[in-house]
């Protein structure tokens, strides 16, 4: 096979993998490009899902508004790995648990945002949350709830 056929069948070969390669970065979103750092939010309300999975895990709260209305937020979190090392365990929170979120709205306006920090009402305990390492509270042991 001469050098011009080769190229001529190795090259698109090359191309195709480049591509590939290129698309997991490209899946990612950023933070900025998602939620609004400018438009905090806190909820009270009840956990009714947890989804411990890679890139991110996610909570699920009921919140009840003031004319009795509950509507379902969801919240983004770092990934588990991070939040093991935040003092976050796989049984960290249960499903009807009463909690406080501190997050940043997602920019679509829907009941959806990125958790900044969880705090457990019955006990007071502080979890940092976040999906970045900086804007994350770890809260540990011997927190104080109202650790801001």
């Amino acid at each position: 096979m001469s050098n011009r056929k080769a190229l001529d069948v190795i090259a698109p070969i090359l191309a195709a993998l480049l591509l590939v390669a290129a698309v997991p970065s490209e899946a990612h979103h950023s933070f900025a490009t998602e939620y609004d750092s400018a438009r905090p939010v806190t909820v009270t309300g009840v956990v009714t899902r947890i989804e411990w999975t890679n890139p991110h895990a996610y909570i699920y709260v009921d919140v009840t508004d003031k004319d009795g209305k509950v509507t379902n937020w969801g919240f983004e979190m770092g990934p588990p790995h991070m939040l093991q090392r935040a003092g976050w365990k796989k049984n960290s929170l249960s499903i009807g648990e009463q909690v406080v979120v501190d997050g940043w709205t997602a920019r679509n306006r829907t009941q959806y945002a990125n958790a900044r920090r969880v705090r457990r009402l019955a006990t007071g305990e502080v979890l940092g949350a976040a999906s970045s390492g900086a804007n994350t509270l770890t809260g540990g042991p011997g927190a104080r709830p109202d650790a801001r």
